[in-house]
């Protein structure tokens, strides 16, 4: 589907400026299933699926650098998505609360067994704050310019 008038434009990649302030303080996520269905997710269930955590990451921040390495903990992307009965049929679509995000092609869920795609909530072993952005997108594979590491995670869309 790529080109398609009604894609965001952040699935192409484009210039995203940093944004320092938490555009809510509410981290609470939503998924919305292939048929359309809706499941509402806090912090407290993510904390109750089983973690994983991602060795050596770097947050390459547009404007800002890169900074790291860090060890990012949370839960697989692809166990979310298992343990919510959303399954992709070809992307999952991970969008902040500022609107900004990335799209995750199915076949790369599986991802990395030593590395895999997160959704973090700690980071070097801590809980991350809102500033932070308490549930961040982690594509531990991405080291070059941060456009797929989506903090303020706020909607999955599953396609």
């Amino acid at each position: 589907m790529q080109g398609d008038a009604a894609e965001p434009a952040w699935v192409h990649g484009h210039a995203h400026e940093p944004n320092p302030v938490p555009p809510t303080p509410d981290p609470t996520l939503i998924l919305q299933r292939v048929d359309g269905s809706t499941a509402t997710i806090s912090l407290d269930d993510l904390g109750r699926l089983p973690q994983a955590t991602a060795q050596d990451c770097f947050i390459v921040s547009t404007g800002h650098g890169t900074s790291g390495p860090f060890a990012f903990g949370g839960v697989r992307l692809a166990d979310l998505l298992a343990a919510y009965d959303a399954h992709p049929r070809a992307y999952v679509d991970v969008i902040s609360a500022d609107g900004f995000g990335n799209r995750v092609d199915a076949a790369e869920l599986p991802g990395d067994a030593a590395r895999p795609i997160l959704l973090a909530t700690h980071c070097d072993g801590q809980a991350m704050t809102r500033a932070q952005g308490v549930v961040r997108l982690i594509v531990p594979q991405e080291t070059d310019d941060a456009l797929r590491q989506v903090k303020w995670v706020a909607r999955i869309q599953v396609h």
